[in-house]
């Protein structure tokens, strides 16, 4: 009996031992596996970081991060912490934007391991997983893992994001981290202290809202994994429930839980202030602390108890605050009047807005108004409705008070432009929107049927729509032109679902998802056709039939570095993955879609996205592209599993999985390298410094910037490197802002407040956000100090409410925010120009003084002005010319640039205000300003250009489009140095440009006409000729593609191909004007070659008639027969045309004669033209056939003269 009891107690140790055995080495090949997937992506992405800013919001992030400042709503502040940590390791200023990116190459890195690690947890939970008894094993278990991880870390969006500071690297991290631990609280789930796991989610799900809000998209796949685990029988009502509930939960905290924890805040702090008369931030300590006496006594209530699922529900919720407890640096930070602090959400109340993103245009899911209801004007039954009250402190009274007329405040949208599902929402892309799903019906309201001239007007649009000749944008001008005077239907539901489908979900979901796992056309932002943006597989006939003929596509097509092709590879293997799941454990399957659902599809919905976003989005898209590697790396398992049923070797299993590994994550690393290795770049901190540069330094000039790449991007430089910190930077769409106002009216750095006379309760939030015109004094000009006085005043009489009264109305029919709107009772202002100011200030220079004129007379708008532009207005007024005032130039909007186009001076890059009057460019109107040569000469010759001339750097294609500035007033400068007969530095200019911005990387061609022109006038041959014939390689190159395709596809393709055309006839053009006779003997022939199989599209008239001044080219080149040819062709055109006009009645003839009196001019300067070439016999031979043509008109003499 002992002896059995001493075996049997041997065999129990023997399994322990090598149960512990087994686990101890899973854990070791889980781990060294682990951390060298790890090691790949740190690497990967530590050699590709880009070592400064980058452009968009890197530059924001990176000066809010490391000097813990506010960024734009809804804020990152655990980011922002995390960032100022790795700041610490910069060694110098210039180093600081490098270690803040290295913050997203470590969470990157992060992400690719806790990818691996989930991986192989949800491996061993498959019925395929067998052991693990030997290195074939392992080597086939944790290399399928490997796949997965690695597919994900070269991954086009991932990696995009995994080498700058932006939010999304961090975010996908804590995705990661997520849902492994949802997976190790399934292991744990029922054991004594499994339910740490969950305290530990909820708390990382708290500070995700830190970084941004992508994590949270793992709490429908959490809680699916806990009913899975706990449901031994699944039903379909308990199944359909389940997933109820873990959407309900994400609703929980997203859209309660923490917003009304905030409104609780804010309520309180009003409450005990203004009712209870206790002092500022009273409020806020009471709230705290009745929060904290709930969680004490509810968890201690619960726990006597003995209700363990409330109290753990109740810890949840207390650690989700814990970890939300971060944003407590956003309102520490704005307190601190830290120099970005964009909302400036000091308290509670001002924290919930920054939270709801209030600034932002508002957004309806499920119902809400569409894009139709700007053509439909307010609601009929409830034309107003109540904005949010704005509170704040009044220190004198120690209370909050409402600063803002709430009640009725802001105008309603039609119940009858309403629907379900408002995909269709936005009134600024109603064109797009009718070009993708149609356009609305529409019909005349019936008392306006007899007007004949509408009707007339109505069915000239029609007949356009029957030729097919209107687009959206049509549409959108003819409905809001004549909305009063039509019924407009609104846009269908099923137009909602089709552009859902279509758009949000075809073209800004699925064409992400096959970037990244199939292939990507190029690098340039897809507009909706086949040259841009598109998804590319890299096998022939597939691509051919979406994109067209791609083996004949231009060299710049094949040779951008974003065409990447993965041949369909790893698409397949998770495809693959996918199924198997399906097939091993339905219940895996389910969790890992939904999850793949709410981090895709899901998003798609939510985000409601408009055609076309100033940037393409798929870096928020990288959760989804997470699950989809998971299948990768199950796919990879699959075939090596499968591969074992039909070769019996102990060696294919390893074999299949190094093959995988070869054939997606290496292949994908392989293509995606090149475009995705940001090292050495230096653009974008480049061009920052240039624009800086521009600007006039210690005279505390001020620049007025636009967009977010000219505005983040000076941020950083003055921010991070103290670069210029002594400009003052204003940005014109935040200067809407009553909290941005108040920032600029304090001193940054060397940078001095603006100058400005209106005090904060004239710029509140609500207070003067539009005022209106009224026209009552325009015979009078008013100086701007008097109209911004009249502005600026309370008195009733500068209110609108006054004129209502006047007018014998009842002005309390209008919401009281109308009522007390400032109007302006003349739009035409005087800017007196104070002489000694302006030279003192060194706006001009003392030579330039006998230009400066008195005064400027400004028109303002007839309908009335924004905050922002009156903000504008009063900088303007109260600066007296003491301080140069600057333009970046990102808009050519006349609000833009106060209304005073004609008063600039462009300067580097930038345009000064100068009282120097310049009209404007009548064939041009981009080209602004006048141009101080010699300043400007040296302003460029000082520019930071970084590497932009490197071949080693990749050329991103914003790097790219900046170079449209530089270009365009580098030739400007040229060709006024020239003006100006300094032909030197014009060259220099010149080839300084053709330096720094080589043709093929940075492209836009178009651009370099002007530097052909200016080196043929600089009488540089040599120069204008290389570089013509490199420009007219790129165009036709393009155009050999577009001839590849079917009529019916360049049909399709039309504007692009008439784009390029004439481009490309401009190139020649200018060769034609210098006569260069050597060149002009090739690419004459070139381009009508080029463009002949396109003759179709313009029609034989315009085609040949447009060639019109290239018969003198063919003289000129020696190219007789030719010339004569082609002046053969274009007279038949004319002699065709004409002869059609004279079967016209004679009234017809005279009317239609009067429309082409430019043509017959046309032709008759060919015949002049012909006859100085080419002498009299061929002139002659053209004249008679002119006037036979002419004759059929039977005019008298003079028809043509008049």
């Amino acid at each position: 009996m002992m002896a059995k009891s001493l075996i049997f107690s041997y065999n129990s140790y023997i399994r322990e031992t090598k149960l512990y055995m087994s686990i101890n080495t899973f854990q070791l090949w889980n781990r060294s596996f682990g951390w060298g997937v790890f090691t790949v992506a740190l690497l990967t992405y530590g050699l590709t970081v880009e070592p400064t800013a980058s452009f968009w919001d890197a530059g924001e992030y990176i000066a809010t991060a490391a000097k813990l400042q506010v960024g734009h709503p809804p804020g990152a502040p655990l980011f922002q912490m995390i960032g100022a940590f790795f700041a610490l390791f910069s060694t110098s200023p210039e180093n600081t934007a490098l270690m803040v990116n290295y913050m997203s190459v470590f969470s990157s890195a992060f992400s690719v391991l806790f990818l691996f690690w989930t991986l192989t947890l949800l491996m061993k939970k498959l019925p395929a997983f067998q052991s693990l008894e030997n290195n074939a094993e392992r080597l086939t278990f944790f290399g399928s893992a490997m796949v997965g991880a690695l597919a994900f870390c070269f991954s086009d969006s991932f990696w995009f994001n995994a080498v700058e500071a932006e939010v999304y690297a961090m975010a996908t991290f804590i995705l990661s981290l997520l849902f492994w631990l949802g997976l190790r609280w399934e292991q744990d789930m029922n054991s004594p202290r499994g339910d740490r796991w969950l305290l530990l989610i909820s708390f990382i799900i708290g500070l995700s809202f830190g970084v941004h809000f992508m994590g949270l998209l793992t709490i429908p796949a959490i809680g699916m994994i806990y009913y899975f685990k706990n449901t031994p029988k699944v039903t379909v009502k308990s199944f359909l429930l389940a997933n109820v509930v873990s959407i309900a939960i994400l609703l929980f905290i997203f859209k309660l839980l923490l917003p009304t924890t905030l409104a609780f805040f804010g309520n309180s702090e009003v409450f005990f202030v203004n009712k209870m008369g206790l002092p500022f931030n009273s409020g806020t300590l009471i709230a705290a602390l009745c929060i904290g006496l709930f969680f004490y006594y509810s968890l201690k209530y619960t726990r006597n108890q003995k209700w363990i699922n409330v109290n753990t529900a109740i810890l949840c919720v207390l650690f989700v605050l814990v970890g939300f407890s971060s944003w407590l640096m956003i309102p520490i930070r704005a307190n601190a009047n830290t120099v970005i602090n964009e909302n400036s959400p000091a308290d509670a109340r001002a924290l919930l807005a920054y939270y709801n993103l209030e600034q932002y245009p508002e957004t309806h899911l499920f119902y809400g108004p569409l894009f139709s209801d700007i053509y439909a004007g307010q609601d009929e039954t409830e034309p107003y409705i109540d904005d949010k009250p704005k509170y704040e402190r009044d220190y004198k009274t120690g209370k909050y008070i409402i600063v803002n007329h709430w009640e009725r405040a802001k105008i309603n949208s039609s119940s009858k432009h309403r629907g379900f599902l408002p995909r269709l929402w936005s009134s600024e892309h109603a064109g797009n929107y009718m070009n993708f799903t149609g356009p609305l019906e529409f019909s005349i309201v019936p008392e306006y049927k007899s007007n004949e001239m509408l009707k007339s007007r109505v069915d000239e649009f029609r007949a356009d729509i029957r030729d097919g000749v209107v687009t959206g944008d049509d549409y959108h001008n003819f409905f809001r032109s004549l909305s009063p005077y039509l019924v407009i239907e609104k846009p269908s539901f099923w137009s909602s679902l089709q552009f859902l489908f279509q758009y949000q979900i075809g073209y800004m979901y699925w064409r992400y998802f096959m970037w990244n796992f199939t292939g990507r056309q190029n690098d340039i932002a897809g507009t909706y056709n086949v040259l841009n943006g598109n998804w590319i597989s890299g096998i022939p006939f597939i691509d051919n039939l979406r994109l067209g003929n791609q083996s004949e596509i231009s060299d710049d097509a094949r040779n951008n570095k974003a065409r990447n092709t993965y041949f369909f590879l790893p698409f397949l293997l998770g495809l693959m993955g996918l199924i198997f799941v399906y097939q091993q454990d339905p219940k895996r399957f389910w969790v890992l879609l939904l999850f793949f659902l709410f981090t895709g599809l899901a998003l798609k919905i939510y985000l409601n996205e408009r055609p076309f976003e100033p940037r393409e989005r798929d870096y928020a898209l990288v959760g989804s592209f997470y699950v989809f590697a998971l299948w990768i790396g199950l796919g990879a398992f699959y075939l090596s599993q499968k591969t074992k049923t039909w070769i019996k070797s102990k060696a294919i299993a390893p074999t299949v999985v190094a093959v995988c590994l070869m054939a997606v994550p290496v292949l994908m690393a392989f293509q995606n390298w090149d475009d995705h290795d940001r090292s050495g770049r230096y653009t974008a901190q480049s061009m920052a410094k240039s624009y800086l540069e521009s600007i006039q330094k210690d005279v505390g000039a001020m620049i007025f910037t636009i967009g977010d790449n000219d505005t983040f991007a000076l941020w950083y430089a003055q921010e991070i490197e103290g670069y210029r910190t002594d400009v003052k930077t204003i940005n014109t769409s935040l200067l809407a802002t009553d909290w941005y106002i108040d920032q600029l009216k304090r001193k940054t750095y060397e940078s001095d407040p603006i100058p400005s006379q209106m005090t904060h309760p004239l710029y509140a939030y609500g207070i003067r956000d539009y005022i209106k015109h009224e026209s009552l004094l325009d015979s009078v000009r008013w100086d701007i100090k008097d109209f911004m006085n009249w502005v600026a005043s309370d008195h009733p009489r500068t209110k609108y409410k006054s004129l209502l009264e006047q007018a014998g109305e009842d002005p309390r029919r209008l919401p009281k925010g109308t009522q007390e709107m400032v109007f302006y009772p003349t739009n035409k202002i005087r800017v007196e120009v104070n002489k000694e100011n302006v030279l003192k200030s060194g706006v001009v220079k003392p030579e330039d003084e006998a230009l400066i004129i008195p005064y400027i007379d400004i028109d303002l708008p007839e309908g009335g002005m924004t905050k922002n532009q009156i903000m504008m207005l009063d900088i303007l007024a109260n600066n007296d010319w003491k301080r140069p005032i600057y333009f970046t130039g990102g808009s050519y909007a006349d609000s833009e640039y106060i209304w005073m186009k004609e008063y600039l001076q462009l300067e580097g890059l930038v345009y000064k205000l100068v009282p120097i009057k310049t009209p404007q460019n009548s064939n041009n109107p981009y080209i602004m300003g006048r141009l101080d040569a010699d300043l400007m000469y040296d302003i460029v010759m000082n520019w930071s250009w970084g590497n932009s001339e490197s071949p080693d750097i990749y050329h991103d294609v914003e790097t790219r489009k900046n170079s449209i500035s530089f270009r365009s007033n580098m030739a400007r400068l040229a060709e006024k140095l020239i003006e100006e007969d300094k032909k030197d530095k014009a060259k220099k200019i010149l080839d300084l440009a053709m330096e720094k911005m080589p043709l093929d990387y940075f492209g836009y061609y178009s651009l370099l006409v002007p530097f052909v022109d200016t080196y043929y006038r600089l009488g540089v041959i040599e120069s204008a000729q290389s570089l013509a014939k490199q420009v007219a390689f790129k165009y036709s190159d393009e155009l050999e593609y577009f001839t590849s395709l079917t009529p019916s596809e360049q049909f399709m393709m039309g504007e692009e191909i008439i784009t390029q055309v004439e481009r490309y006839r401009t190139l020649v053009e200018a060769i034609l004007i210098h006569e260069d006779r050597e060149l002009l003997k090739t690419e004459l022939d070139h381009f009508t070659n080029a463009i002949q199989r396109f003759k179709s599209l313009y029609g034989d008239y315009d085609y040949y008639t447009s060639l019109n001044d290239f018969v003198e080219g063919y003289y000129l080149s020696g190219q007789k027969e030719k010339a004569e040819e082609l002046a053969v062709s274009i007279v038949s055109q004319y002699e065709e045309r004409f002869g059609m006009i004279a079967q016209f009645s004679k009234s017809n003839k005279k009317l239609f004669f009067d429309r082409v009196k430019g043509e017959i001019l046309d032709f008759q300067e060919l015949i002049y033209r012909v006859e100085l070439m080419d002498g009299a016999d061929f002139a002659d031979s053209l004249q008679k056939r002119f006037d036979q043509s002419m004759e059929q008109f039977e005019l008298d003499e003079n028809s043509l003269e008049n």
